[in-house]
């Protein structure tokens, strides 16, 4: 080879080498461009998301969830006052506490034609306190016991006997019409 063939491929491997050299820094540069989301690509996917959201809350129906934990709380107090109503008979040879006729008695403080007072014969011997309804029912104040002084309380549920002396509770549910247990 001749000196000046040597220098000419000297050169072209310098340019070559210069090219390849650029190459990594342009591809660099042309990625960053191309990174990220458009806009229409966000809107898309929000709106998306927005109608998943929307299927999910009527599938799952909020109101009605509170509405049938309601119900089971009502349920659930139905039968404490129930099962506290047979202790005490069975406490007292049969007798149920005073008030309970054959007539629908509404479980309240207020004394009345149509109301039976149960805390002092059923708290707290068999009742932590007189459950009350989770929507209707009130308490005064707010977190007392029905034995305490000066507390009122409304459970807005029923009670009364048949001729057999069965005892039914009541309570007016939302998702159920009514909640009644008879023993």
């Amino acid at each position: 080879m001749t000196k000046l063939s040597i220098v000419n491929h000297d050169i072209s491997r310098e340019r070559k080498l210069n090219q390849t050299d650029l190459l990594p820094m342009l591809s660099f540069l042309h990625a960053k461009k191309t990174r990220g989301f458009t806009l229409i690509e966000l809107l898309v996917v929000i709106g998306v998301l927005t109608i998943l959201l929307a299927i999910v809350l009527v599938a799952i129906n909020p109101a009605r969830q509170f509405s049938q934990a309601n119900d089971t709380q009502r349920r659930s107090d139905v039968n404490a006052i129930l099962n506290a109503i047979h202790q005490y008979g069975a406490d007292n040879k049969g007798t149920l506490p005073t008030g309970i006729t054959a007539t629908a008695k509404t479980i309240t403080s207020t004394a009345g034609a149509t109301n039976v007072d149960l805390c002092t014969t059923l708290v707290p011997l068999y009742l932590a306190d007189i459950p009350i309804d989770p929507t209707a029912g009130t308490e005064t104040p707010a977190s007392s016991i029905c034995t305490d002084a000066l507390a009122t309380y409304d459970s807005d549920y029923t009670v009364l006997k048949n001729a057999d002396n069965r005892v039914t509770v009541t309570a007016t549910g939302e998702v159920t019409a009514s909640i009644s247990v008879t023993r």
